[in-house]
């Protein structure tokens, strides 16, 4: 099954599942792109009440240009290593071009 990730990103079928490493309470929304075997992403807000993991979604759905439903958190909505799985990405942002190539 495609949701055993290896690498930062893989495709299955049309949606695309991404390998995450998230960083809480930085200073502003920002992927950094593939380092290592994960996608490194910072988010503004805290890890409390869930606030992240929502800034997180709203963050993701901009970035590949889909609606916040379009993007789910499959694993990890409690840990920094998540995985997150956007259905049908509109774009890919630069950061990730030549990770997420189909």
């Amino acid at each position: 099954m495609a949701e055993r990730l290896a690498v930062a990103a893989t495709w299955d079928g049309p949606d695309l599942l991404l390998r995450l490493r998230v960083q809480p309470r930085a200073r502003h929304n920002e992927m950094l792109g593939a380092q290592g075997d994960c996608v490194k992403v910072r988010i503004k807000a805290a890890p409390v009440d869930g606030l992240a993991n929502a800034q997180l979604i709203a963050f993701l759905a901009e970035c590949f240009g889909v609606a916040k439903s379009r993007v789910m958190l499959v694993r990890g909505h409690s840990a920094k290593i998540k995985l997150a799985r956007i259905l049908s990405p509109a774009r890919l942002p630069p950061e990730l071009g030549h990770v997420c190539a189909k």
